[in-house]
């Protein structure tokens, strides 16, 4: 039997090394996770009630089945340690994990790329916005009505984070603070915004002059 040509044996193991290098990658979510346990050692259900207190799944997804993922990824990675079990009858649920010297200084080199800074957002409501002109009459009033309560309810509930927020760090100098105070600014700017699209609805039309691509 003859063997496979070496080029490709070659391009396998290039592929199988990317597959790895991709699985291996540090994520969003696992640098949350990181970052979680680098304040205090905790086992995932801990993790998963601290991401529900603190609201984290407002700015990061990271469901609960992500969880135990991200610390099985970054317990094999060494990223983070398994210390004595809170309750050993538990099962892995109550392993306590401890984010490793070099998961901090893994969670400190990701926090220093530039994507963090020049990312673009493509909110739902804006694709909807574009693609509105299609919509049955009516709809778009209707829609933007259902936005505007959505912001409301969403301003109030900010503002009652941020008053938590507030009573538990004791200051307005904080991250969470900040961070809760840009989403009600966005909110409230966006509700201010609808506003005036209400106001000139009446007046829409279509482009007078447009230019397709050629």
């Amino acid at each position: 039997m003859s063997s496979a040509p070496v080029s490709a044996v070659g391009s396998c193991k290039r592929a199988t090394w990317m597959k790895s290098k991709k699985r291996a990658a540090v994520t969003t979510p696992d640098l949350v996770i990181l970052s979680l346990l680098a304040e205090r050692p905790m086992h995932g259900y801990q993790v998963n009630l601290e991401l529900e207190r603190r609201n984290v799944r407002e700015w990061a997804a990271v469901s609960r089945p992500q969880i135990y993922y991200s610390l099985e990824k970054l317990a094999a990675a060494e990223l983070i340690r398994a210390g004595e079990s809170e309750d050993p009858a538990g099962g892995p649920d109550r392993q306590v994990f401890e984010t490793t010297a070099k998961g901090k200084h893994a969670l400190s080199d990701a926090l220093e790329r530039e994507d963090w800074t020049t990312e673009r957002d493509r909110p739902p409501f804006l694709t909807w916005v574009a693609l509105s002109w299609q919509a049955r009459p009516g709809v778009f009033k209707k829609q933007i009505t259902r936005r505007a309560k959505f912001l409301e309810r969403e301003i109030a509930r900010g503002k009652e984070t941020l008053a938590s927020i507030l009573a538990e760090v004791g200051h307005p100098h904080h991250e969470a603070v900040w961070m809760v105070t840009l989403m009600i600014e966005q909110f409230e700017t966006e509700l201010k915004w609808l506003r005036k699209i209400e106001r000139e609805l009446p007046k829409r039309g279509l482009a007078k002059n447009p230019d397709y691509a050629k």
